[in-house]
């Protein structure tokens, strides 16, 4: 399988390019070039920080034995909790072939394409919306990076819960056609593919007013699907993306409440004084 999606290296190779490009601008010092200048600086920004997140899923801060017993609790947890069977869900489109191969490459190379799409669209029509999205993004991303530090294994690879390696079974796996553990398969916890979803139909829904925006639902409620019937993800793994999301808005909603208040008020206007001559022309009316 050719796959689309940048690796943590090209993605760092063209953040920097993208970095030295806004420096070229800048340096030029022409007001025409200054537009120019802000986008490829944000563009580096969130590719450099998409090279983060890739670079970080080899790393953690407890070694990989950990990571199949700590799926293992997800799955028994989901199970105490009646959360839906991930192995029920996967049953009934497996006899799909072809809604299988489509769900494997929903999965590897949807979310980044649109997730960029959507800043580009939120920097050139509605910049004023812009800088919080992506402050958002940023904030969100940093936080499921050291949730990701301690390492989780995917459902596929837990053995007993009947799930399948829908990439491998097709050669459609990102990582190999062969199962078995990799350091960049054991970051499952929190599902940021889900996470990013999410940020993209709350930004939609937010800053347009078209009657049509609340199809964009259909975006995350696609995603966490499509991690599903892969055996990519838990339930809880998105799960714990909504909850860090929502967090991450809840915080920056209360700074902009408190930044707003402490902010100085216009001062009132002072009641004009009445002058003698005016109190003496009103005795007289």
């Amino acid at each position: 399988m050719i796959h689309l999606e940048l690796s943590w290296q090209q993605a760092a190779g063209a953040a920097a390019g993208l970095a030295i490009a806004t420096v070229a601008l800048r340096a030029a010092r022409k007001p025409r070039l200054a537009s120019a200048a802000v986008f490829t600086q944000e563009t580096a920004l969130v590719i450099g920080l998409f090279a983060l997140w890739q670079y970080a899923g080899s790393f953690s801060v407890m070694g990989p034995g950990g990571a199949l017993s700590r799926a293992r609790w997800i799955w028994h947890f989901e199970r105490a909790v009646h959360l839906p069977s991930e192995t029920a869900i996967q049953r009934f489109f497996l006899p799909h072939p072809l809604l299988i191969q489509f769900f494997n490459l929903y999965y590897d190379v949807l979310h980044f394409p649109v997730l960029i799409a959507t800043l580009i669209w939120l920097f050139v029509w509605h910049r004023g919306r812009y800088g919080p999205w992506r402050t958002t993004l940023g904030v969100f991303t940093g936080i499921s990076l050291l949730v990701q530090f301690i390492p989780v294994a995917p459902p596929r690879m837990l053995p007993g819960t009947g799930l399948v390696d829908t990439a491998v079974l097709y050669h459609q796996s990102v990582y190999s056609n062969a199962t078995g553990f990799d350091p960049d398969q054991l970051s499952a916890m929190p599902a940021v593919h889900v996470g990013w979803a999410i940020l993209v139909a709350i930004a939609l829904i937010t800053t347009t007013r078209s009657r049509w925006r609340w199809l964009a639902v259909l975006y995350p409620a696609m995603t966490t699907l499509a991690v599903i019937v892969t055996a990519n993800h838990f339930w809880l793994d998105g799960i714990a993306a909504a909850v860090i999301l929502v967090v991450v808005l809840a915080a920056q909603s209360l700074v902009r409440h408190l930044t707003a208040a402490r902010a100085p008020r216009p001062a009132e206007a002072e009641p004009a004084t009445t002058t003698a001559d005016e109190t003496m022309a009103a005795h007289r009316r």
